[in-house]
């Protein structure tokens, strides 16, 4: 009985494997095994040991498919690069499968692989030998290896894209690891996907879509670009500390708790005994940019020409550009000059660092020529910052708009403007206004609730349609200037043109642009999305490059007001170098007189992105602490944090300066998506967490110990809660008294209760 059963079961293995080769799939009843073995239809025992042989068959194909774990032929070409030259070549193909389309005994199998996609023919009167499994049959994602060969598809089946005018008969298949069935999801899924966040979850399986994957590949091409052009002109790669000492330098800062006990004044560790958790915790602060390194660098002098793409982290509030850690293409140069030449000055460029300048211009040429395939100007435009906010109401704009900001007060007799100059700051001292003449692109629907929106806090008026009621008494009010003047308004305008229907918008400001937007700059742009939705706007695809220049060296900043000691705060960063021409304003040191002090800061700008920034830097020691203690008010013990940077500007440091490319973001540019995750690999949410890795996450009581940190619960009036838990600094004793302090608070509540 066990023998016959044993020749059942090699009969049925025979014949499985036979079915496979001739219609690719398993395909067993008792009389074609009859059939097989040459013997009439099986009955009585013959019948029971095809029914065991059926089911001990049938409990084996349920089995798991495996991974192959042996050794397997190496690919020799890729599924993208194929093409009708290769018609009849014999190839080797590895990659992912996607869903089979089964007609008859044939299967249209689609192969893909990071070059692109290819057609498999799969017969199994094709295969050259017998296979255990059927490939059509296999989970979709499951990785294969595939020996076959070459066919030009007919020409009504060719399709655009690579490996389109091919197919690849299949002669041998091997399985190297299957795939689940189902999946979370499918990359090839097109409708009813899941989540972004959800998808970002299983991340890897995200990254097998063509347009992510193409966006991780031309983000290294572009990388490489780069790298050419600043290895030919003499710079060189330096990497630079990620772990630093905290600074105020405007940004909030990630802080890296470590074991290391703090130095007493003589440079020596406090005493303690060995394994102790330190009493007075320490911390590194990841860098927000390599700014005081590569400042360093090159007040040594060994290098005179620095760059890295570095990673930088700041804990800062997500936004669709933004996330906590992030790239950017870090430079710096000796001897940047402090003035231009007259051509750059013709041009625009009235500050120095042209030299910056120059290499920034060289690799946007370059880059944009190698993947866009556009030929960009030699020169691109400059303006100055308080250019750009009376224009375009912004410090980056997107000039692509063809609506521009009109600057009322400067189309007012001289006698109205000294009138406003007299004015309190907050009743406006300057008016701007946006002309919406009839029938323009920019006359869109529900106008009034698009401005109420931006008018939130802000000093807005509009829209005021233009009828002949009002056309000589359309001027906004003011407190303290009457401008009820019929021969004005009349002028106005003749001046700009108002005519009956027009729509008009006006914003009150101080008579210096302060900020990095305005109401009616926030407008502007609010329109040109509205009609762009609506279709009577489509915008340039056209890039437009512009550097933006002059900034206040000082702003008042109430975000980094806990970053710095005083009112004002860099607008860039402490170390940018101010224009030598306000130099005696800044020496002088009045509030009112800081404002107007402008730094030798540049903005790279690409139709309303900023891109990257830079400065001329100071070189100065003196007037570098100046401003860390006169303007900034920084304490000794804020300075003493800079120490090393103020030690090394006294030991000869050239002049300098440099700039950082925001690489997500241009690359996000580049890639045309809508966010900068869509070309970082493995990116954080808009909240700054990792649904991939889980992180952040919190983490036991005895993991901070070490670091002499633990958990504080924050107690708040009325009934009590858990607020939020977060590390707090503490030392043993510290931390001893407040646990009895918290003790004995609760056994007073429990007799207050009781």
């Amino acid at each position: 009985m066990r023998n016959q059963l044993k020749l059942a079961k090699n009969a049925l293995s025979l014949c499985s494997r036979t079915s496979v080769r001739r219609t690719g799939a398993v395909c067993w009843n008792r009389d074609a095994f009859a059939r097989r073995l040459h013997v009439s239809p099986l009955t009585g025992e013959d019948a029971k040991l095809a029914e065991l042989a059926e089911a001990e068959a049938s409990t084996s194909a349920a089995a798991p498919l495996r991974a192959h774990n042996d050794g397997f032929l190496a690919r020799t070409r890729y599924c993208g690069e194929l093409t009708e030259s290769d018609n009849g070549a014999r190839v080797v193909l590895s990659g992912w499968l996607q869903t089979a389309r089964k007609m008859g005994s044939m299967a249209f199998i689609a192969l893909r692989d990071y070059t692109g996609n290819v057609q498999l023919v799969y017969r199994g009167a094709d295969l050259d030998g017998p296979h255990e499994l059927d490939l059509a049959e296999f989970p979709p994602e499951s990785v294969i290896l595939i020996e076959g060969t070459v066919q030009a598809r007919p020409s009504k089946a060719k399709r655009e894209g690579a490996g389109g005018q091919v197919e690849v008969i299949v002669r041998k298949y091997t399985l190297l690891n299957p795939a689940e069935r189902p999946l979370p999801f499918y990359p090839a899924q097109v409708e009813n996907l899941p989540s972004l966040e959800f998808r970002n979850k299983y991340r890897y399986l995200e990254l097998r879509r063509h347009q992510l994957a193409n966006n991780i590949r031309k983000r290294s091409k572009v990388t490489r670009l780069i790298r050419d052009v600043l290895d030919n002109q003499g710079f060189l790669d330096v990497e630079t500390p990620i772990l630093l000492n905290s600074t105020p330098e405007g940004a909030r800062e990630f802080l890296v708790p470590t074991r290391l006990h703090p130095l007493d004044k003589n440079g020596v560790p406090v005493a303690h005994q060995r394994g102790d958790p330190p009493r007075t915790p320490t911390f590194y602060a990841l860098a927000q940019s390599p700014q005081q390194p590569k400042q360093l660098l090159i007040c040594s002098g060994a290098v005179e020409k620095y760059y890295q793409f570095a990673k930088c982290f700041r804990d800062e509030d997500g936004r669709k550009d933004r996330q906590p850690e992030f790239t950017q293409l870090d430079m710096e140069m000796a001897f940047v000059s402090w003035a231009a030449n007259e051509q750059d000055i013709d041009q625009g460029w009235r500050i120095g660092g042209v030299e910056v300048k120059t290499v920034v211009e060289d690799i946007v040429r370059r880059v944009w020529k190698e993947t866009k395939e556009v030929e960009l100007p030699e020169q691109f435009r400059v303006i100055t910052y308080q250019e750009a906010m009376s224009k375009y109401g912004s410090d980056k704009p997107d000039t692509r708009i063809p609506l521009e900001i009109i600057d009322l007060t400067a189309h007012l007799p001289m006698e109205y403007q000294e009138e406003l100059l007299r004015a309190k700051p907050h009743e406006g001292r300057a008016v701007d206004c946006i002309h919406i003449p009839v029938g323009s692109l920019f006359a869109v629907q529900e106008m009034h609730e698009l401005s109420q929106k931006i008018a939130h806090g802000n000093r807005l008026v509009g829209p005021l349609v233009i009828t002949e009621e009002n056309l000589v008494d359309w001027f906004p009010k003011h407190p303290a200037v009457n401008f009820r003047n019929e021969s004005l308004i009349r002028g106005l305008n003749e001046k700009l043109n108002v005519a009956i229907g027009d729509i008009l918008f006006f914003s009150w400001r101080d008579a210096v642009h302060s900020g990095a937007m305005t109401p009616l700059g926030a407008l502007r742009i609010a329109l040109a999305d509205r009609a762009q939705r609506q279709g009577s706007y489509v915008p340039s695809k056209e890039p437009h490059f512009l550097w933006v220049t002059e900034f206040p060296l000082f702003a008042k900043d109430e975000e980094k007001a806990d970053l710095v000691g005083g009112e004002w705060a860099s607008s860039h960063h402490p170390f940018t170098a101010p224009m030598a021409e306000d130099m005696e304003l800044l020496m002088l040191g009045d509030g009112h007189l800081l404002e107007k002090v402008r730094g030798q800061h540049y903005d790279l700008v690409l139709n309303g992105v900023e891109i990257g920034g830079g400065s001329v830097r100071i070189h100065d020691a003196s007037l570098q602490e100046y401003i860390m203690r006169n303007i900034l008010r920084l304490d000794d013990n804020q300075v003493s944090r800079f120490g090393h940077l103020l030690q090394a500007l006294r030991s000869g440091a050239p002049p300098h300066g440099g700039l950082a490319l925001g690489f997500d973001r241009l690359m996000s540019l580049l890639c045309d998506t809508p966010s900068i995750r869509e070309v970082i690999a493995f990116p954080k949410t808009a909240d700054g967490r990792d649904p991939l890795f889980g992180s952040p996450s919190p983490t036991q009581n005895k993991t901070l110990v070490p670091y002499g940190l633990r958990p504080w619960r924050l107690k708040l009036d009325g009934p009590s809660m858990l607020r939020s838990v977060r590390a707090r600094v503490v030392g043993p004793e510290e931390a001893r008294a407040d646990l009895e302090a918290e003790a004995e608070e609760q056994r007073e509540r429990e007799r207050e209760q009781k």
